[in-house]
């Protein structure tokens, strides 16, 4: 693998720990020697996957978007996207990978539950200045430089749309296999966690779908060593509080759906039907 044509250029690799989750054992690495294993192959796989250089920084960092994805649908295929996400922010300020900075995960990986032990994590009241922002409020500001944001945002729903449609008929074989068709199935939906890294030049690359995104709207606040306490994150609740409410809302078996609109606003969420 070259870039650019260039023959020294070598790709840099994320390794995570298969079934891992907040970013749990996750490090990188420059050649597949360096891949370290606990046990084994067989008692511990890994994913790897290609790190994504020249993304968009924000105030010299680093930053993946979450956004939230309700399938409430699948045969016919509905997907509704929510309007607006968390932008979470690495908490040292991005440096292209090196061997010799491969070891400062604050710098490379934008994991919440990584960052929040770093001594540079911002607990900010305000949606738009700390560690984990609303991804509204960074399309602003993208905004207020030229950006044109409405493609922006036309590209993440076409990434959203198109990873839904291939997730799709794995997902109809499990949900067949616990109601068999033709028989009255419940009211079931699932939300999903779709994290987004954005290129330089704005172009959005899916960097994983968690099937169980955190809903949680609180962080713990240490008050002294050992003694912690739950303390509201109000940037969480303003994004996360809408996605339940109107997932609620929207899954009430007595609404009735609103015929002959290619898109529809629900609440917090927009819908994209499939076509039939």
């Amino acid at each position: 693998m070259v870039k650019d044509d260039d023959p020294s250029w070598k790709p840099t690799f994320i390794v995570k720990p298969d079934g891992g989750c907040q970013g749990d054992g996750i490090y990188l690495i420059k050649d597949p020697s360096d891949i370290r294993l606990a046990g084994t192959l067989q008692s511990r796989p890994a994913v790897v996957q290609e790190y994504i250089c020249k993304p968009l920084l924000i105030d010299k960092l680093k930053f993946d978007i979450r956004l939230y994805v309700l399938l409430k649908s699948l045969d016919p295929l509905e997907i509704y996207i929510a309007k607006d996400g968390l932008s979470r922010f690495c908490t040292e300020p991005y440096q292209e990978p090196t061997p010799k900075n491969l070891h400062r995960i604050f710098m490379h990986l934008t994991n919440y539950s990584l960052n929040i032990h770093s001594g540079n994590f911002i607990h900010s009241d305000s949606a738009s200045t700390g560690s984990k922002r609303t991804f509204s409020s960074i399309l602003c500001r993208l905004s207020s430089k030229g950006v044109d944001i409405k493609k922006v945002w036309s590209d993440i729903i076409s990434v959203v749309i198109k990873t839904v449609i291939a997730l799709t008929p794995e997902l109809k074989v499990f949900y067949q296999s616990d109601i068999p068709t033709g028989r009255p199935g419940p009211t079931c939906f699932q939300i999903l966690g779709f994290d987004i890294l954005l290129m330089k030049n704005l172009k959005p690359i899916l960097l994983e779908v968690n099937a169980n995104p955190s809903m949680r709207i609180e962080h713990e606040h240490e008050l002294s060593p050992g003694v912690f306490e739950n303390v509201p994150s109000l940037v969480d609740e303003e994004v996360k509080v809408a996605v339940i409410r109107d997932t609620l809302r929207l899954m009430d078996p007595l609404k009735k759906k609103r015929e002959n609109q290619e898109t529809v606003s629900y609440g917090n969420w927009e819908s994209y039907e499939e076509e039939s």
